[in-house]
């Protein structure tokens, strides 16, 4: 079994099963205009590697070095390709899910994917090993494990939406009708949503997750009735903006299904208008209203909500005419001036867009 090496052990120069091996340096021969200065340790470890890879050696002892070179410098791709050939070479065909070299290495990666959670290569050869083990549900149980550290990271999002569409199917990159299907692992994706979104409702790669898992990655068992999914999903959106209005991932959420399934901006013009304007121009009636279709506003709320506004303005904006456009006009005057002074630019800039285009719509119908 490869054993893990300290940073405090001796150089590979000094180990006695290295000296067959002659070291490559790095500019042999060369005398470059501006050399990158390593660490020693780093130093020794590469001139190895050199000369492992130009004789072509696959062996244990290569796992050792290569795992060395990581941890000193987990972006170091050529030593994660090599590694993983060598793996592949000392593994049997087929390869058992439970073999030791195999086992060791994916504890190995459970250590170096929380150590460099951000690191690509890291990920990229945790793809790798599982298409080896084909156990997608471990992954899955590890990927939460490591949200609960780092909620947002982008690696483990992304390792996670790969792993359900290889293995999951229905809209996977993996053909059908060649790999082992498993739908059973989409079930609990909607509930691991909820509890991450229940905790930090401004979760913005939760959000992206459930969009993918919704819309953007087939439809399952149970879900084939798009219709009645579209409409738990605008009440699920607009619950959570009652909540937190002024949060911009669930205004997102909701103007990706609008557009994902080609819902007009003005059917949710009611819902809007009461996050919109001031408090006190929601009339008393409607707040005696409970319709759990269209949230009010909680209490503590900040309005009138900029998202609500853009929201309003740029609905106003499709349906087109001079009345809508001039409302219009009016709310990205108000998100200029008041609400939205960080972006006055681009409001102003939207101004002089709807304005330019009613008088070229105008022209149009004149000549018409």
């Amino acid at each position: 079994m490869p054993r893990k090496l300290d940073f405090d052990d001796s150089l590979f120069a000094d180990l006695p099963e290295w000296a067959d091996v002659t070291p490559v340096e790095q500019y042999e021969g060369v005398n470059p205009v501006a050399p990158i200065f390593y660490t020693p340790e780093y130093t020794d470890a590469t001139n190895y590697f050199r000369a492992i890879v130009q004789s072509g050696e696959k062996s244990e002892r290569v796992l050792d070095l290569t795992e060395n070179i990581i941890r000193q410098n987990p972006a170091h791709y050529s030593a994660w390709q090599y590694r993983y050939e060598t793996l592949v070479s000392l593994l049997p065909t087929p390869t058992p899910s439970s073999h030791p070299l195999l086992t060791a290495e994916v504890e190995l990666m459970d250590e170096l994917a929380v150590l460099f959670l951000k690191t690509y290569q890291v990920w990229h050869h945790r793809r790798l090993l599982v298409q080896i083990t084909r156990e997608p549900q471990r992954e899955l149980d590890f990927i939460k494990k490591g949200l609960q550290v780092d909620s947002k990271n982008y690696h483990t999002w992304s390792y996670r939406q790969w792993i359900l569409g290889f293995f999951g199917g229905k809209g996977s990159i993996s053909k059908e009708g060649d790999e082992e299907i498993d739908e059973d692992l989409w079930a609990s994706e909607l509930d691991f949503v909820d509890t991450l979104l229940a905790t930090d409702v401004r979760n913005n790669s939760a959000w992206h997750h459930r969009f993918f898992v919704v819309w953007a990655c087939g439809v399952r068992e149970g879900e084939e009735d798009r219709e009645r999914v579209l409409k738990r999903e605008l009440i699920y959106a607009k619950q959570a903006i009652s909540l937190a209005p002024s949060n911009p991932s669930a205004w997102n959420y909701l103007r990706g299904i609008l557009a994902h399934t080609n819902t007009p901006f003005s059917s949710l013009v009611t819902f809007a208008e009461a996050y919109a304007y001031p408090r006190e121009s929601v009339d008393a009636k409607q707040r005696d209203i409970v319709d759990l279709e269209n949230p009010l506003p909680s209490e503590s709320a900040d309005l009138p909500c900029a998202e609500a506004m853009e929201f309003l303005a740029d609905a106003w904006e499709v349906e087109g005419g001079q009345e809508k456009i001039d409302a219009a006009v009016t709310m990205w005057t108000a998100l200029a001036n008041e609400r939205d002074v960080m972006r006055k630019k681009y409001w102003e800039h939207r101004i002089r867009d709807a304005h330019l285009g009613l008088r070229g719509g105008q022209k149009k119908t004149t000549t018409a």
